[in-house]
């Protein structure tokens, strides 16, 4: 039994926003086709019919849509994607995911992502005064409000789905204020992604996180949420989660906490695939999902180099306790949250030296949950 994740962006790096800090904006403007549009129906065909051929009786796939902004692709792109889904042999589990800035959301696509049980991540930035600097339109305007109007909507269809906050240097000075609004708005799964520089960056950007504010940051909210944990007021925060579900069965759930690389499946809207969202440059395709199937795609000598490429660690990973799962972090955002090759000081450390005991314990508690008793 294979369990396969596919990351497609329908609508390439299209987007109705002008964030201040888009990472893809950055990626997609270094190669040499910035965009590749909306997919058309014969490369989604094509595509579609290729991962078919690798399914088996017993086979999960997950397709998560992101861009740029997926939904610019348009309702009837996706309708025309899950009507061929839904064709597909009932023993093979297919499961939907959707990652948008809300801004486009109505009635009519949250009855579709209702009707196909999408379960949908909202980028938003939490603060309002935080999000309004810097998740734009194009006309420079603030999109909050549209956001908060789209999940009240997403809420009324009862779509499921979580919120994914950048993690900006500005955000990250206000742990309290980040946590009590999430409890405002009800917020039940919230991802915090550390904000990057640009690949190539020569100057640090303003909003680039730094390892001692993704430190700092993650101390006082792990305390504020444990507290509302032991009251009984569980809030799903994803890297608490990874790292207690790694602590308690040592299987790591993503990249960052595995401490290396793990072959990943994106497709651009032309069909090109590459095996990560942070690396869709030219020099790093893989190949064609028109042409070949995913495992063939696997198998590459072009994936296999990335997956072996260099990853230098930090000095201070000689000595660290943390080192046979952390590994010295993503290679991508290795210097917004861990530390740079001879860096003194470590996030990611200093975070897990303030709640490693507690973190601890609840991987225990896991555990015991897991087996029952």
């Amino acid at each position: 039994m294979k369990q396969l994740n596919v990351m497609i962006k329908p609508a390439s790096s299209l987007c109705n926003l002008r964030c201040r800090y888009c990472f893809y904006a950055d990626i997609s403007n270094i190669r040499e086709i910035p965009s590749f549009g909306v997919m058309k129906e014969e490369v989604t065909d094509a595509m579609l019919e290729n991962i078919r051929k690798d399914l088996e009786p017993g086979d999960r796939i997950t397709f998560a849509f992101q861009g740029g902004e997926p939904t610019l692709a348009g309702l009837a792109w996706f309708r025309h994607f899950t009507e061929i889904t839904n064709t597909w042999k009932s023993d093979i589990e297919v499961s939907l995911a959707l990652q948008t800035n809300a801004t486009l959301l109505d009635e009519d696509w949250c009855r579709y992502l209702h009707e196909q049980d999408y379960l949908v991540g909202v980028s938003m930035d939490i603060l309002q005064e935080n999000h309004d600097g810097t998740r734009v339109d194009e006309k420079g305007s603030g999109t909050y409000k549209q956001v908060i109007r789209a999940m009240k909507l997403l809420d009324e269809y009862r779509v499921e789905y979580n919120v994914l906050c950048t993690l900006t240097s500005q955000v990250a000075r206000h742990p309290q204020q980040v946590w009590k609004q999430v409890k405002a708005l009800d917020i039940r799964y919230v991802q915090f992604t550390p904000c990057l520089d640009e690949l190539d960056a020569e100057k640090a950007s303003v909003f680039a996180l730094k390892p001692e504010r993704f430190a700092s940051f993650y101390t006082t909210l792990f305390r504020l949420w444990y507290e509302d944990v032991k009251k009984g007021d569980y809030r799903s925060v994803k890297l608490f989660d990874d790292l207690i579900g790694y602590l308690a069965t040592g299987v790591p759930s993503t990249c960052d906490v595995a401490g290396h690389c793990s072959p990943q499946f994106v497709v651009e809207a032309d069909g090109s695939v590459y095996p990560c969202d942070f690396y869709c440059l030219d020099e790093y395709r893989i190949g064609d999902i028109t042409k070949d199937g995913l495992l063939t795609l696997g198998k590459s000598a072009a994936m296999a180099a990335f997956l072996n490429r260099d990853h230098r660690r930090p000095k201070l990973c000689a000595d660290c306790r943390y080192g046979n799962f952390c590994g010295g972090g993503c290679k991508r955002m290795q210097k917004q949250v861990c530390c740079g090759p001879e860096d003194d000081f470590c996030g990611n450390r200093s975070f897990l030296d303030s709640c490693i005991k507690e973190l601890l314990m609840l991987a225990e508690q896991e555990k015991r949950y897991n087996r029952g008793f």
